[in-house]
């Protein structure tokens, strides 16, 4: 399975950081993206200008905007808006291989309908494997071949360890789960955790308030996670605890710098600067799930308070604050 072909479906940053790293010993690598005009520009560029400037495209990578082209693929990885998967899936589904491989790397949560990636995935793909890969990864660092590690998981642990060995390289490497459930909640909170990190670096909290906020974020997190099913290992592994880390502590993370620009007075509609926000999308969902499983979750209902303009960022640290003290565990 190793030298199976892989396809990527979605040309933003990550899906040509990982188009990338699935070209390393194949032919060839079809690149989708929904806008044919950027399948274009990126064919004649070799390279995403907009996300990842001076970054190349491998030379296997090959733009398109055409879905027929993951036909032959028995790997497919969807590198879509969390939002959109289910479109994408919907439209992808006359192409896709019985029993091809379906690797889910969005973070997030539909959310209309409440309904984790993976679920999606059955429902509009009954001829696909689902896996989902996530963990602390920044595209910019696998384009420039910086040491990175995931988790990647499907239900079938074999399938999840052929996966494994036919993504992993020298530098990008991924450890197997069959945890389904444990990855996905950790990619999808903790974009709404960033968020509210992001809105304490604006508004200059300090490192101690950070830390704090990241550890109370992860005792969210573990709650909520616990009530759904998932593994306490995973939730401390690098899908859970480690991309939370990761995300939390740098501007390069989209949900960070949205949350910062909050934190520094933007307005709630201008603060992402036009670029996606998964957490801006989860919040909502992720709360009321935890209310449907009596989880306390107050730093994403701050954040979602935020959002929907209910509350502002000083209100918000100052409810947090003075919240009645409790033992920590």
């Amino acid at each position: 399975m190793t030298r199976d072909t892989i396809a990527v479906l979605g040309a933003g940053a990550w899906g040509a950081a990982l188009a990338n790293v699935a070209a390393q010993g194949r032919r060839r690598v079809a690149l989708w993206a929904h806008d044919p005009g950027h399948a274009e520009t990126l064919a004649r560029d070799r390279e995403n200008r907009r996300h990842l400037p001076g970054l190349p495209l491998a030379h296997a990578v090959a733009p398109t905007s055409d879905l027929a082209s993951i036909a032959d693929a028995r790997v497919v990885l969807a590198v879509v808006p969390a939002q959109a998967m289910r479109d994408v899936a919907r439209a992808a589904r006359p192409y896709l291989a019985d029993g091809a491989a379906f690797v889910i790397c969005a973070k997030g949560i539909e959310r209309d309908r409440r309904h984790f990636m993976s679920e999606v995935v059955a429902e509009e793909l009954p001829q696909a494997r689902p896996a989902v890969l996530s963990g602390p990864s920044f595209a910019a660092d696998v384009c420039k071949g910086l040491p990175t590690a995931v988790t990647l998981a499907a239900a079938d642990e074999a399938l999840a360890q052929r996966l494994c060995e036919a993504l992993s390289t020298k530098t990008f490497r991924l450890y197997r789960s069959t945890d389904i459930r444990g990855v996905e909640i950790g990619g999808a909170a903790k974009n709404v955790f960033a968020i509210a990190a992001g809105m304490a670096a604006g508004r200059r909290l300090g490192a101690s308030a950070q830390a704090a906020l990241i550890a109370r974020s992860f005792a969210e997190l573990t709650r909520l996670g616990r009530a759904l099913g998932a593994r306490s290992e995973t939730l401390m592994g690098l899908s859970g605890l480690g991309d939370l880390v990761l995300t939390c502590g740098s501007a390069q993370s989209r949900n960070f710098a949205f949350g910062q620009a909050l934190g520094q007075g933007a307005a709630v509609q201008d603060a992402s600067g036009g670029k996606l926000t998964e957490g801006a999308f989860t919040a909502r969902v992720l709360i009321e799930m935890a209310r449907k499983e009596g989880v306390e979750m107050p730093i994403a209902e701050a954040v979602d308070a935020i959002l929907s303009l209910r509350l502002s960022v000083d209100a918000a640290i100052e409810a947090l604050l003075m919240r009645p003290l409790k033992a920590e565990i």
